[in-house]
């Protein structure tokens, strides 16, 4: 049923429960947001999107109000104007307001909206303590003074990822986002994915910072310096250069990672080919030989530790593969190095990745089959970006550029890892071939592609059927195996990614801001470059990749053979919970 109305004495119609805020929207009438996060934050707390109702006394948030039948509504009046003003003079009184040594200078809600309204002095004196900076953790770092008590990362925590490990403490002008007994980040169950900090409008969270770890490692001439980047970084990069949202630039990436110094660039799509030809040959060894169903992917590191921290008795389901860039960093220092006559602790492996949460995988004990760490430093898309502009390269103004040989020769179903259901995808393209014993030429399975969290299908390849599942958000993976575990369903595989979406809408990802989100499917329009990539690929099967033969002849025997085991293959442990 539809709604008339007026907003600004403009006439609209729009649907039944639709809010004032949407309306606005979709007849292109701007109305300012700060805590407002669409699908995810609603909640009217900061006050920003009032707006005067006819008949009303009250000023009231249109992210929350319901349109009624000929409301007349108007978002620009004096008294509107005037009370946003005061409510951001009033946030702002208590902010850290060192913007220009913010991380998120010129990419701030907070910034941006006083610039908008005009904000050129602030009337009121704040309490502004001092809160200690919460640094200890190796993905996620918390500023509690630059908070602005939107509670977006405590909705994304609570309610997108069922993590949970953020809230607010204390009461009225003591209330503080913090952790439970005012722990560190470092000592919860947090699974270090980041979406708190792309939900954040402001820089009370970030990235820990490894910009400084990879110009050492580049300006040390001891150092063998390689870099490898993930497929969900060549479809978000571009954002942070003001090109459109799922821009592809794979070419100007390389090359500007040749500019910067590095001794390879390499793609960690060939790494994505080895896990396939890993993780496909475990499948295939668990449905001929009755081993643990369902197997579950395990190159998402969030969703790994929150398997660990929520779900120890799925560990045994869990592929002991490596994810793609440990899997890579493994590859270096044995065959590579060997290849290239240099000591494997002279190579120094940095990853490019859209995941915070890789920094702490990388941190992982068990990640060094060659007795050294398999990657020495992983940056985001975003920290990525901060050095290209350090390096006071143009980005926009690059050529393209091919990755280096051998190990940027990758096929699509490496390339679709970046995107949720693309590692099943993947998977699927080389065990139905090995199975039918077929090239098969129908390899889109499109049953599993698409942004839902949780897809379902059964694949039919030869005489067998294969009961998949895939899930993206921590949120939806606890649905999902609390579903398995009941017995309510049953797979024979499931894809899991700890990020909503997938790695292209990772916590290291370009930050988008709300506004943007309500007129943009950012996971759709990333997700799209990355199937495009993949059409463009010469081979789109893993075990078509030439490089990745040749390696296994030459070095790693066969999948899950006893060379391939030490190296590409690792375990889990069971982890404290609350």
């Amino acid at each position: 049923m539809d709604v008339k109305l007026k907003i600004n004495n403009i006439d609209i119609t729009v649907p039944e429960g639709t809010t004032i805020l949407e309306a606005a929207r979709s007849a292109n009438i701007d109305i300012p947001t700060l805590c407002y996060l669409k699908d995810i934050n609603e909640i009217g707390a900061c006050r920003m999107c009032i707006v005067e109702i006819k008949g009303a006394k009250a000023l009231q948030a249109s992210c929350v109000y319901p349109v009624s039948e000929g409301m007349e509504v108007f978002t620009n009046t004096k008294r509107v104007r005037d009370a946003r003003k005061v409510t951001l003079e009033l946030i702002l009184s208590n902010h850290d307001r060192k913007c220009l040594t913010c991380v998120r200078n010129q990419n701030c809600e907070l910034q941006k909206l006083s610039n908008d309204l005009g904000v050129s002095d602030i009337r009121y004196e704040g309490v502004n303590p001092y809160y200690e900076i919460d640094d200890l953790s190796p993905s996620v770092v918390r500023d509690p003074n630059k908070c602005i008590l939107c509670r977006r990362c405590v909705s994304v925590c609570k309610n997108i990822q069922t993590v949970s490990v953020i809230d607010t403490n204390e009461r009225g002008i003591n209330t503080i986002v913090g952790c439970a007994f005012d722990k560190n980040l470092a000592d919860t169950p947090c699974a270090n994915c980041g979406q708190c900090i792309v939900a954040c409008p402001v820089g009370a969270l970030r990235e820990k910072d490894d910009t400084d770890v990879v110009w050492n490692a580049l300006a040390n001439p001891e150092k063998h310096v390689v870099v490898q980047t993930a497929p969900a970084v060549r479809v978000a990069l571009g954002e942070e250069f003001g090109m459109p949202i799922g821009t592809r630039v794979t070419g100007k990436m390389v090359t500007a990672l040749k500019l910067m110094g590095f001794d390879g660039v390499f793609d960690t799509d060939t790494a994505a080919d080895f896990t396939i030809m890993e993780e496909g040959t475990e499948l295939l060894n668990r449905l001929k030989n009755g081993g643990k169903l369902p197997l579950i992917t395990s190159c998402s590191p969030g969703w790994v530790k929150f398997c660990e921290h929520n779900f120890p008795d799925f560990l045994e389901n869990l592929s002991s593969a490596k994810s793609p860039h440990e899997m890579f960093g493994a590859i270096m220092k044995s065959y590579y190095a060997e290849k290239q006559g240099i000591d494997p602790k002279d190579i120094f492996v940095v990853s490019v990745m859209p995941c915070t949460a890789k920094k702490f995988e990388a941190g992982r004990e068990e990640l060094a089959g060659t007795g050294y760490p398999d990657v020495d430093a992983v940056i985001t898309t975003r920290e990525l970006a901060r050095m290209i502009k350090q390096s006071g390269i143009e980005f926009t103004k690059l050529s393209d550029s091919e990755f280096d040989a051998p190990f940027g020769e990758a096929s699509g179903a490496g390339v679709i890892f970046g995107a949720t259901g693309g590692v099943m995808e993947a998977a699927l393209r080389t065990v139905a071939d090995i199975l039918t014993g077929q090239d098969l030429q129908k390899i889109d399975y499109t049953a599993v592609r698409g942004t839902e969290g949780i897809k379902e299908a059964t694949v039919n390849i030869g005489d067998k059927k294969v009961r998949v599942a895939v899930a993206s958000g921590l949120g939806n993976a606890r649905k999902l195996l609390e579903s398995v575990r009941s017995g309510e369903k049953q797979y024979e595989f499931i894809e899991i990614m700890g990020c909503p979406g997938g790695c292209v809408t990772g916590g290291g990802q370009p930050i988008v801001d709300a506004k943007t989100q309500m007129d943009i499917n950012v996971k759709k329009a990333r997700a799209a470059a990355i199937y495009d990539e993949d059409k463009s690929m010469t081979f789109r099967k893993s075990h078509e990749n030439p490089v990745v033969n040749k390696i296994y002849k030459e070095f790693l025997g066969e999948p899950c053979g006893h060379v391939s085991h030490k190296l590409l293959h690792t375990h889990y442990k069971e982890r404290a919970n609350y």
